[in-house]
């Protein structure tokens, strides 16, 4: 029969938690828990408020000890997880290791499963995650679940240290978890910047401690407890986490556990994730045309009329731009030579910025690389850590990216739901915020409700901005945006747009007020230290302007094809409208949106099958851009191919 030592007197379980107050937010610090006979309490006490007061992510302002006899007849006793120690040479081989474990589990949706790391940053606990349906289980999923009341087994004599031992504490916490009814593994990534160590735990594989899983300094961490509930009730698990007291006993020490190299080819699991891609329909290859840009191009020796084109209003190979490029080029050369701040500013730089900022009837405008780069540098620059961003769930990829590199806290609203937005905003607390939204939703085609939105940011105070890539050139009266579509004086704080659209060239920019373009200039990283756009881009933007504001039929053309193109899918039975030169044909399907996207390429047009992670998934769609000069008959003839494949109105003759 085997005793524990921990029968000879009264156990008490001691918790410390330790936090911060950040933004008049409650942050968490540490915590710890210990399993003690009563002789030892008081220098456990002091051991674990040092530890709250000395941790590597900040002193504590408050620190919560909580005392309670435990019952030892309610203490279950296991022997801890045999111990596998990987060593890997970076973080992304430690997540290679971890999903050939999952795989090793029985465990199929591993790289989804490891997509949900990064939600757990934030929470103090653990995600309770279903591993066939991918279901967050927690009843509190910004808390997450607590595995509490463990120890590992220690005698009378042992003195609780003031520093933490994260192998003992790992142990004691994955064997608990291992031996919960319905778990069938765990990830763990620690939070400690200083300890970069992670782990993957099952009753079946054991503890296998991964020597890099983050980067040193990096206060990412989290867990995920993987949870079979096709066998299992949830809630038992959650009883047991929560409530049963759990004692190790036989720990390994860690100096006799013994290391193992991993063995993950570093270019299997890029292969392995291109497979899963095309298994599920969601793996993407490019076209090649022979031709300019225009609502006709060649492919494969083949004239089509292409319907997935930005370039709305046609312009890519107009006249005035090349002969202006030309022009340009031959003064100037192509390259730039350097970064605006340095060597490659000219006064065809300068030029374009003051057509822009007129164009947008702004103060001042700067000129970036891309569109992407406009919305990360300006985002980042202008917020950062201990901030808030308001964000509407679908914005733009550029918009998301933006947002994360500034670390910033990122506050989703519903998609153009105005009373949302007001009430998020009304619920956080903030020093700084920038609230940013598409003007033109790039895959769904709708319009920001911009009166509300700019109304709402000044009345709390918050920076406005707004992405208007598919609305300059397209809404408007003459094409010249959001703005002039709602006909108002509510102008955002920061208008971001694009070159590379209706304008008909490449780069990107931001508009507004010269504190802002001024601060740009000496903060956006992305504007410092990227070589400028080459003087012939810069000629292109300016005559694509000039095009833009000289031939204001084109804009009037485009908004007239949206509405004859919408009213041809209603007439044969598919009820679409838009009011952008953007219409989506929601599909769903991954593989029918791709059949759908192939038949209408034998026919003789081209519109791009949109999928996952572009858009959420289910909700596949083509993307149909209508350009200025697509003509009635092919407008008329594809929007009867479309319904034709989808089995409703009449097939064309």
């Amino acid at each position: 029969m085997n005793v524990s030592v921990y029968t000879m007197q009264d156990l008490y379980s001691v918790k410390m938690r330790a936090s911060r107050m950040v933004c008049d937010k409650n942050e968490h610090i540490s915590g710890a828990e210990k399993i003690i006979h009563e002789n030892q309490m008081n220098r456990c006490v002091d051991n674990l408020i040092f530890r709250g007061f000395h941790h590597e992510k900040g002193k504590a302002d408050f620190i919560n000890i909580k005392l309670q006899k435990v019952n030892t007849d309610e203490i279950v006793y296991f022997d801890a997880l045999p111990v596998t120690n990987v060593e890997v040479s970076n973080w992304q081989e430690g997540y290679e290791t971890i999903k050939q474990f999952l795989k090793k589990s029985g465990v199929v949706k591993y790289n989804e499963i490891m997509d949900f790391l990064p939600q757990t940053m934030a929470m103090r606990g653990a995600m309770l995650l279903d591993v066939n349906s991918l279901m967050r289980l927690e009843p509190d999923l910004n808390r997450g679940i607590r595995a509490t009341n463990m120890d590992q087994e220690r005698n009378s004599d042992y003195v609780v240290s003031n520093s933490k031992n994260h192998y003992e504490e790992a142990i004691v916490l994955a064997t608990k978890v291992a031996n919960c009814p319905g778990i069938v593994g765990e990830i763990c990534i620690s939070d400690d910047p200083n300890y970069i160590t992670g782990y993957f735990a099952s009753k079946e594989l054991g503890y296998i401690r991964i020597s890099k899983l983050k980067e040193m300094g990096s206060e990412f961490g989290g867990r995920i407890f993987l949870f079979d509930g096709s066998q299992y009730d949830y809630n038992e698990a959650i009883n047991y986490l929560q409530n049963t007291y759990v004692i190790v006993k036989n720990m390994k020490q860690f100096d006799a556990v013994e290391n193992t190299k991993s063995k993950v080819d570093k270019w299997k699991h890029l292969q392995e994730q291109l497979e899963d891609l095309k298994t599920n329909n969601l793996y993407r290859t490019m076209k090649q045309f022979e031709s300019s840009q225009g609502a006709h191009v060649c492919y494969n020796g083949r004239d089509i009329v292409l319907m997935a084109s930005n370039s709305y209003l046609d312009i890519t190979a107009h006249a005035h731009i090349k002969k202006y490029t030309k022009e340009i080029i031959d003064r100037y050369g192509y390259g730039s030579g350097g970064s605006r701040l340095t060597t490659g500013n000219t006064d065809i730089h300068e030029l374009l910025e003051k057509k822009i900022a007129d164009f947008k009837k702004c103060e001042s405008a700067l000129v970036f690389s891309s569109g992407y780069v406009a919305n990360v540098a300006t985002i980042s620059a202008l917020v950062s850590e201990g901030d808030v961003i308001f964000s509407d769930v679908l914005n733009h990829a550029s918009i998301i990216d933006g947002c994360r590199l500034s670390k910033a806290k990122v506050v989703l609203y519903k998609h153009n739901d105005m009373e949302d937005f007001e009430k998020k905003i009304k619920e956080t607390s903030f020093h700084h915020a920038l609230a940013v939204s598409d003007a033109v939703f790039s895959m769904d085609g709708d319009i920001l409700k911009l009166n509300e939105f700019v109304e709402i940011c000044e009345r709390y105070n918050i920076y406005s901005m707004i992405d208007e890539a598919h609305a300059t050139g397209v809404i408007g009266q003459t094409g010249h945006g959001i703005v002039e579509h709602y006909n108002t004086d509510k102008m955002p704080d920061i208008m971001m747009g694009t070159l590379s659209k209706a304008i008909g060239g490449e780069g990107g920019y931001v508009t507004g007020n010269r504190i802002l373009i001024e601060y740009l200039k000496n903060k956006a990283r992305g504007f410092i230290f990227s070589t400028s756009l080459s003087q012939a881009s810069m000629a292109c933007g300016i005559a694509g302007i000039e095009i833009i504001e000289q031939e204001p039929e084109r804009v009037k053309k485009l908004q007239q094809n949206v509405k004859y193109f919408c009213a041809c899918l209603r007439h044969n039975g598919l009820n679409v409208d838009s009011e952008t030169a953007i219409v989506p044909i929601l599909v769903h399907d991954e593989k029918k949106a791709l059949k759908l996207s192939e038949y209408l390429l034998e026919k003789g047009y081209y519109i791009s099958a949109i999928r996952y992670p572009t858009v959420a998934k289910n909700s596949a769609r083509l993307r149909v851009a209508i350009m200025s000069t697509h003509s009635k008959k092919e407008l008329k003839e594809v929007a009867g191919y479309i319904c034709e494949f989808l089995g409703i109105g009449e097939k064309n003759g």
